[in-house]
């Protein structure tokens, strides 16, 4: 009696008539930079204090704050008439599980997306800006008033997705990590970092601030950043002087990848090695390279502590890798899917 009494209700519940679906709409969102200092500061008179005091505006504060939040009351509203919209803060993001049907809708910076990205499956995903007057948002094409729009088009399957590569790094003792953008493998404090590194049949011992490995969607962050820091070296007068015209050309063509080729699907990886140090017991060689199913990147730790290994700029969620421990590096077995 209590089972047909509850279907009936929930039958008969106006808002269950009108929605679109019963599968979740999952709504991400972040901490605001004002949210950030009031968790820091306790009070927001006392974030204010120490702001003003700095000589910062801190209205802009306020203001980026109110915004945010408008927006994301406007996305509540406009997604609860289409489904049961359910929202999480961006830390509950990594332990999250995603149901095989949702639907995520990630209230912007791109960074939040990026994070998202790699914790779901084959969920489409779309990326909201709350405050285009202020943010660009590469991954954020929509508005939250494109809701109303967008959802029914995913829900009826009659809107493009793009399918995004993304990496994954697998430690010897079974643990994992993936990558949207990029991953890093190195020093917690960003020092002289110790491993052995192989691709293919070509082997290292090297030293060096760090190893990053790129997707074809990381290709213009830090990957970007750290080429063209080494093409500007290489094409630098001091190079020149020290190993000549042809070593310059030589690096030139090394560093020349197209990167406009690397795109967001694109079946393979790149690594580079930041500030490798030459030595007698360590070489700077095996600094670039592209890694693909058949071609996977495997480094070994030699680093007794702050051995670790984070993605997409999150230094909090990491893997430890010291002494002995073995990562592999290659393409993961998911593709992330977003609406576009």
């Amino acid at each position: 009696m209590r089972l047909g009494k509850a279907s009936k209700t929930v039958a008969s519940h106006p808002a269950a008539e009108e929605r679109m679906t019963e599968n979740k709409l999952i709504l991400v969102k972040r901490r605001t930079r004002l949210e950030e200092l009031v968790v820091r500061y306790n009070t927001v008179q006392q974030a204010q204090f120490y702001i003003e005091r700095l000589g910062a505006d801190f209205s802009d504060y306020l203001e980026e704050d109110r915004r945010y939040h408008h927006a994301v009351q406007q996305a509540q509203q406009q997604l609860s008439p289409l489904g049961r919209v359910q929202t999480i803060d961006r830390e509950h993001v990594p332990n999250f599980i995603f149901g095989a049907q949702d639907i995520v809708v990630v209230i912007g910076q791109d960074g939040l997306v990026a994070n998202t990205l790699k914790y779901v499956t084959e969920q489409p995903l779309i990326g909201v800006n709350p405050d285009p007057m202020r943010w660009d948002g590469v991954l954020l094409p929509f508005t939250v008033e494109d809701l109303s729009i967008i959802i029914p088009d995913v829900i009826r399957k009659r809107r493009a997705l793009k399918e995004v590569t993304l990496a994954k790094v697998e430690l010897n003792d079974g643990q994992y990590l993936y990558g949207v953008n990029d991953l890093f493998i190195g020093r917690k404090t960003h020092v002289s970092a110790r491993y052995e590194v192989r691709l293919g049949s070509s082997v290292e011992q090297q030293s060096s601030s760090g190893v990053i490995v790129s997707t074809g969607m990381g290709s213009t962050g830090w990957f970007k950043s750290v080429l063209t820091g080494a093409a500007g070296v290489v094409g630098s007068e001091a190079w020149q002087l020290i190993h000549g015209q042809s070593a310059s050309k030589q690096g030139e063509n090394h560093f020349n990848a197209d990167l406009n080729q690397f795109g967001w699907n694109a079946p393979y990886l790149y690594f580079t090695v930041r500030e490798p140090f030459p030595s007698r017991t360590t070489g700077a060689n095996l600094v670039f390279g592209q890694i693909h199913p058949k071609q996977p990147l495997r480094i070994v730790s030699q680093m007794p502590e702050d051995g670790v290994i984070f993605s997409d700029g999150v230094e909090q969620d990491f893997l430890e890798f010291n002494s002995g421990v073995e990562a592999t590096i290659g393409l993961a077995e998911k593709r992330g899917r977003l609406v576009v």
